[in-house]
C-alpha cells in the first residue's frame, strides 16, 4: 500500500491550505476556501473540515471568524524575531500559578462530567480520585449538564486555572466540541471516558457496549425469552446508545430471530413516576408488548421495575430486566438487579493512568493513541428469569 493512502483526510486539506497559501502568495487577512467548498473538493464531512481548520488555527496559520469564515494569519509569529533579553526565572509560587498549558507543575488534572447521579459516575470518579491522589494529584469536577456550550466552557475554566490536562465525558452530538479538537491539535494532554468523537483519533477508554448487550440479550435468550425489548432514555443518540443497540441487534442477527423495530424504545424520558399509568412505556409494560426488557443504564432499570408494579406484574416472573449497571447498591452482594458490569471504577483508574503517562511523554502531539475497551461482565441477579409459560 502507498503510504500516502495512510495520511489522514483532515491533514490532506491541511496540506492544500498550506499549499494554497504558498502558491497563491495569499496574505494577511485573504479568505481562504469555505467549509463547503473543501467539503466538496475532497469528498469529506463536515467535521474532517472543522478538524484541519481547527489545528491550523491553533498553528496560527488561519483565522477563524464565527460566521464569516476564515482567513490567512499574520506570518509575524512564524518569522525568528530578535532573541529577547535574558529574564529573571519565575518563583515556583508564580509558576505554579501559570496554566497547566504552558507546561508548569500545578498538579492539578480537570475532569468535565455531564453530571453524577448515578453509581456509574461515583464509582467511575472514586477511581480517577483514588488513582490522582496517590500520584500526587488533586481533581477539579466541573459539570456540563450534557450541554455543549457548557462542556467548552468548562474546559476553558480547566485550563485556565492551570489543569496540567482533562479527563472528558463528552457530550455526544454531530456538532463537535471545537475545545476538544483545538486540544488535540495543540498537544495538551487530554484522555475521553466513556465515548469518543467518531472520526477523530484521541486518548479513549470505553466499556465494550456491543459485547454488553449481547452478553444480556445471549442470557435472557437461554431462559426462554424471544421478546426481548432495549430501552434508552438519553436525550441524544450518543455513540454508547448506538454501539449498545447495534450491539442487540447483532446478537438477534446471529440466531436468526427478527428484530422488532417496536422493541426499540427510545427518545423519551421518565420524570416523574407519579403520572406514570400516561406515560407510553407504562402501557407498552402493562400490556405485556415484550417479556424481558435490557436498559442502557441503571436509573432506567429501576424506573421500568416499578413501572411494573404498578401495572400489577411481577419481576422476574411476568417480567424480566437486565440492566446497563447495577443502579441498587454500591456492595455488589446486595444487588437485586442482573445487570451488565462495565467495571467503571477500573475504567477511572486506566483513564487516570492514561493521562499521566501522556503528560509524562510532554503531551498529546506525536504519540501514539491509545483506545481502551473494557470487557463488560454478566451479574445474574433476582430480576431476570424464565418467562410464564
Amino acid at each position: 500500500m502507498n503510504t500516502t493512502d495512510r495520511v489522514p483526510l483532515y491533514q490532506k486539506v491541511q496540506e492544500y491550505i498550506r499549499e494554497l497559501i504558498d502558491t497563491e502568495g495569499l496574505k494577511e487577512g485573504d479568505r481562504i476556501p469555505t467549509e463547503k467548498e473543501l467539503m466538496e473538493r475532497f469528498n469529506v464531512s463536515k467535521i474532517t473540515v472543522v478538524n484541519a481548520l481547527s489545528g491550523l488555527a491553533n498553528e496560527k496559520i488561519i483565522t477563524r471568524v464565527p460566521g464569516r469564515g476564515s482567513f490567512v494569519s499574520g506570518r509575524e509569529a512564524e518569522e525568528p524575531a530578535e532573541a529577547p533579553a535574558p529574564q529573571a526565572q519565575p518563583s515556583a509560587s508564580a509558576s505554579e500559578a501559570r496554566s497547566g498549558e504552558s507546561g508548569a507543575r500545578t498538579g492539578i488534572i480537570g475532569l468535565v462530567m455531564p453530571s453524577i447521579y448515578d453509581y456509574f459516575a461515583i464509582r467511575l470518579l472514586e477511581g480517577v480520585r483514588k488513582t490522582l491522589e496517590a500520584k500526587g494529584y488533586r481533581s477539579v469536577i466541573l459539570l456540563s449538564g450534557g450541554v455543549l456550550e457548557k462542556e467548552k466552557e468548562a474546559i476553558k475554566t480547566l485550563k485556565d486555572i492551570g489543569a496540567e490536562g482533562l479527563l472528558v465525558f463528552p457530550v455526544d452530538e454531530e456538532q463537535y466540541n471545537e475545545e476538544i479538537l483545538a486540544m488535540k491539535f495543540s498537544g495538551f494532554p487530554f484522555v475521553l471516558m466513556d465515548r469518543y468523537l467518531p472520526g477523530v483519533e484521541t486518548n479513549y477508554i470505553a466499556s465494550d457496549g456491543r459485547l454488553g448487550t449481547s452478553l444480556a440479550v445471549d442470557h435472557l435468550w437461554e431462559l426462554g425469552h424471544r421478546e426481548i425489548a432495549i430501552c434508552s432514555d438519553s436525550p441524544l443518540q450518543t455513540v454508547t446508545v448506538q454501539e449498545r443497540i447495534e450491539g442487540y441487534m447483532n446478537a438477534l442477527k446471529n440466531k436468526e430471530a427478527l428484530i422488532n423495530p417496536a422493541h426499540i424504545i427510545t427518545d423519551f424520558s421518565v420524570d416523574s413516576l407519579k403520572d406514570a399509568e400516561s406515560h407510553p412505556l407504562y402501557r407498552y409494560i402493562k400490556n405485556r408488548m415484550a417479556t424481558a426488557y435490557i436498559t442502557l443504564n441503571g436509573r432506567l432499570g429501576v424506573q421500568i421495575y416499578q413501572m411494573a408494579r404498578q401495572a400489577g406484574l411481577s419481576v422476574p416472573e411476568d417480567l424480566s430486566i437486565v440492566s446497563f449497571d447495577d443502579p441498587t447498591s454500591i456492595v455488589e452482594e446486595f444487588s437485586i438487579f442482573t445487570h451488565i458490569k462495565q467495571f467503571e471504577y477500573e475504567m477511572g483508574c486506566r483513564a487516570a493512568e492514561n493521562l499521566l503517562d501522556v503528560i509524562r511523554q510532554g503531551g498529546g502531539r506525536g504519540i501514539k493513541y491509545v483506545k481502551t475497551l473494557i470487557e463488560p461482565e454478566l451479574v445474574v441477579r433476582q430480576t431476570s428469569g424464565p418467562p410464564r409459560a
